[in-house]
């Protein structure tokens, strides 16, 4: 049971004062950008600090990778779904497997299951780059612990194009431990012998009785992202709440 979960809890659950005003600085990205590709991303009309949640085009994204630092590795599979508030849009929803050009090593494999093999089939990112971003252009793009997804993102076309990427997210894992440390967190609550719970997807799921589902597969991994953010707002906050308050 989910019993402390079913209050709403305040807005203020994630620090959002470094947040540009990101219609201002998208515009800014795109004067300032060469690549037709990124332009094309950046003319996208951007959605506006003060919309409502509830008409908020949203898209999940999700990356799997060779390893954990996006200067040394390599995206090698990509899963977005694009979702409401009210709808998950699974006809929208893409997967792609990348070729990194490099061979995998046996940790990441186990991880994530794609083998040498699957990636030498593969086309490079750059053949399908155009595909994402335009998947993602004139939406806020939903991540679970965002420094994977927009750190490889942008090392990666920083990379290929010589100009990397900014785009504004909502981040489900520190949304979810903003409610934990405002729940479990703080002095009285270490005397209790209370902490704040484990912000991964899968435990994070839990707490809102979603399904488990089989994690490290991009496509699987961005679609419990969807339906977590759904949760998190159904429970924390209202339709009504800008998307100011959680985009980072």
């Amino acid at each position: 049971m989910m019993m402390t979960l079913l209050h709403k809890t305040s807005n203020s659950l994630i620090d959002t004062s470094h947040t540009p005003n990101w219609p201002q600085r998208l515009a800014t990205l795109g004067e300032e950008a060469s690549d037709e590709r990124l332009k094309s991303f950046y003319a996208t009309a951007s959605v506006l600090p003060d919309t409502p949640l509830k008409d908020v085009p949203f898209v999940a994204l999700d990356f799997e990778t060779t390893g954990l630092d996006p200067h040394s590795d390599e995206i090698i599979s990509i899963g977005l779904v694009p979702f409401s508030l009210s709808r998950i849009h699974c006809r929208g929803s893409a997967h792609w497997v990348v070729n990194p050009n490099r061979p995998l090593n046996e940790e990441s494999v186990i991880i994530h299951g794609i083998t040498d093999s699957d990636v030498e089939k593969a086309p490079e990112l750059l053949k399908v780059i155009e595909q994402v971003l335009a998947a993602l252009a004139g939406k806020i793009v939903v991540v679970h612990y965002r420094n994977i997804e927009r750190e490889f993102m942008n090392q990666a076309l920083l990379t290929r194009l010589g100009e990397g990427i900014q785009f504004p997210v909502v981040d489900t894992l520190a949304i979810e431990a903003g409610v934990q440390q405002k729940m479990f967190g703080g002095f009285f609550n270490r005397l209790k012998g209370k902490k704040p719970g484990s912000v991964r997807l899968g435990r994070a799921r839990e707490r809102y009785n979603l399904p488990a589902y089989q994690p490290h597969h991009a496509l699987t991994d961005a679609l419990a992202t969807a339906e977590l953010l759904q949760a998190q707002i159904a429970y924390h906050y209202s339709p009504e709440t800008p998307i100011s308050e959680i985009w980072l």
